[in-house]
């Protein structure tokens, strides 16, 4: 797939009043650094930005194509968003070396209806919505799309599940037992199984005089409030 290109020119001032100056101008101020270059101040097209986002993913390489003619492959690693309006404030972009094995956050999405919700009243949760792991730029996957068609309650989808699913040209990172979904009894009825045994009969308890202030001082040792006693 062909990259997108982001034009940048080299800011010469730096400080946050050189960064107020390129918003008003319509740019966003951004940082260069990685792959043994030296760290650049920039100013960037945010169109340009948020298209290759929208277009790509949040793990778009683009060819960076300065002013002065220097051009080289970089990622977005970090970007400051205004709160409210969502306006592009401020990013940080890393060089990339094609030829380097990198480790990045790859989202994971669930498709399809589980067995065990469908059939069995259980309810899909999602644990991990990323996993991260490690591969070459040109190899990255957009996203990992995990069918769970066939997962019945109380089975998991893991981490080492996921290897058939992006090949051999990435290796996943982590514990290859963490949980990236499951299907679960639903919290309703554990809560109603909790509620009867609560329920059950307890025969009284028979308080004697200076109890309380036993209990009392037990629980200040266990950092608990006593309970009070009609």
């Amino acid at each position: 797939m062909e990259r997108p290109t982001i034009d940048g020119e080299i800011r010469n001032e730096r400080g946050k009043n050189a960064a107020r100056r390129a918003r008003a101008a319509g740019r966003v101020p951004g940082v260069l650094y990685g792959a043994g270059g030296g760290t650049l101040a920039l100013s960037l097209d945010p169109r340009q930005l948020i298209a290759a986002l929208r277009t790509h993913g949040h793990n778009t390489i683009f060819d960076l194509r300065l002013k002065d003619g220097d051009s080289s492959p970089a990622m977005m690693v970090e970007s400051q968003f205004e709160p409210v309006k969502g306006k592009l404030l401020h990013v940080d972009l890393k060089r990339i070396a094609m030829d380097r094995r990198l480790r990045v956050s790859v989202p994971v999405i669930v498709a399809g209806d589980a067995k065990g919700v469908k059939t069995q009243g259980g309810l899909m949760e999602v644990v991990l919505r990323e996993v991260e792991l490690e591969c070459l730029p040109s190899d990255i996957p957009d996203q990992i799309t995990v069918a769970v068609d066939d997962l019945e309650l109380n089975q998991a989808v893991r981490i080492s599940d996921l290897q058939n699913i992006i090949g051999e040209k990435a290796q996943l990172v982590g514990d290859p037992q963490a949980v990236v979904c499951h299907v679960v009894t639903p919290k309703a009825e554990i809560a109603a199984a909790t509620e009867i045994v609560a329920e059950a009969p307890v025969e009284p308890e028979v308080i004697k005089k200076g109890k309380g202030a036993e209990e009392g001082a037990e629980a200040a040792e266990a950092g608990e409030k006593p309970e009070k006693k009609k």
